[in-house]
């Protein structure tokens, strides 16, 4: 009974306790033997940690546009709308990263995951849309240069905001109302829980602006030489002076479309062809670099602005460095 009693407490199955007294031994030695338990899982994923990272910065530049626009009177013009919503959308983009960390470590759940998964389609698809009404904006100032400043015009801009946020607000609510593969997991995308004809309908929408997007700044570029090319005439400039400033306006047209598209086509044409049994290393990869998308918006549509310039100026320093306040508009500027 000791001997039962000694050999059942080192935590053995039944079945040893009927083996011979050899065998008891042997497995009484061989259960002081420490036993090397396999390293515990990392318990944040490291990709969570970047998509956190990025959307804190994200955050914090599309917040110091959107604070500059609002308490700023003078920036009220069409241009300065399309830039704030462009600013607000990656500023919602880069919270919804945050916030979707947060959820997904402390406060797990299904609601939680639609929610957050929601308020990351509208504000990315808000932010696309703004990057098209902005290329509409240009080409309507440079189309329609001599009527460009009239009540019409402002009324296009609201109209062109209304519709891009109301479409965005309608694709970020489809998960929550029912759209999306919790009940089938084998519909999902690559982005859970968005199912994959949802994640097509993104993908698609996305190609389509972004040949729009490029058919428009063909028209725009064309326009820019045509105008470059008359003012080089009137102030009789040397062929050099036009060449130089056509191209730093093809140059610009071409930075703006090839951030664009490099930031998202990777993932817009992976979740085409992937689905949830894909490893999901390949979809924080392709989706980082959209992400990258919002933090450079500010830089290319923002900052590069010398009224904002200006005004980021007097908030900063309470100056205007002179170089500001004697800068023209150039034909390249657009």
């Amino acid at each position: 009974m000791t001997e039962e009693v000694q050999v059942n407490a080192s935590g053995l199955p039944r079945d040893h306790l009927e083996a011979g007294s050899a065998e008891n031994v042997s497995a009484g030695l061989s259960s002081q033997t420490p036993v090397v338990e396999p390293a515990p899982e990392l318990a944040v994923n490291p990709w969570d940690i970047v998509l956190c990272t990025s959307g804190t910065l994200i955050s914090c530049e599309n917040a110091v546009v959107v604070l500059i626009i609002i308490h700023n009177p003078g920036l009220r013009a069409p241009m300065f709308l399309l830039i704030g919503s462009l600013a607000l959308a990656d500023l919602l983009a880069g919270l919804g990263l945050v916030v979707n960390f947060v959820f997904a470590y402390l406060l797990q759940s299904e609601a939680t995951k639609l929610v957050t998964v929601g308020l990351i389609v509208a504000s990315f698809s808000a932010s696309i849309c703004s990057l098209l009404a902005i290329t509409v904006d240009r080409y309507l100032s440079l189309y329609y240069a001599l009527t460009y400043n009239s009540e019409r015009t402002v009324t296009v801009t609201y109209v062109m905001l209304g519709l891009l946020w109301g479409t965005s607000i309608g694709l970020g609510m489809l998960p929550v109302l029912g759209w999306n593969c919790l009940q089938d997991e084998a519909t999902c995308s690559v982005v859970r829980p968005l199912t994959k004809n949802h994640a097509a309908v993104l993908s698609v929408s996305f190609l389509f602006t972004f040949a729009f997007m490029l058919q428009l700044y063909v028209q725009i570029c064309k326009i820019v030489l045509h105008h470059a090319h008359q003012i080089a005439l009137q102030r009789h400039f040397l062929a050099t002076s036009h060449y130089v400033t056509t191209r730093k306006g093809v140059s610009t047209l071409a930075l703006i479309l090839g951030t664009f598209a490099a930031c998202w086509m990777p993932f817009t044409l992976y979740s085409l062809i992937a689905d949830h049994t894909y490893p999901p290393t390949y979809t924080y990869a392709t989706l980082l670099p959209a992400t990258y998308n919002s933090i450079i918006n500010p830089v290319i549509y923002a900052f590069r602005n010398h009224e904002i310039q200006k005004a980021l100026c007097l908030v900063c320093c309470g100056c205007v460095p002179p170089s500001l306040v004697q800068r023209a508009s150039a034909p390249s500027d657009v």
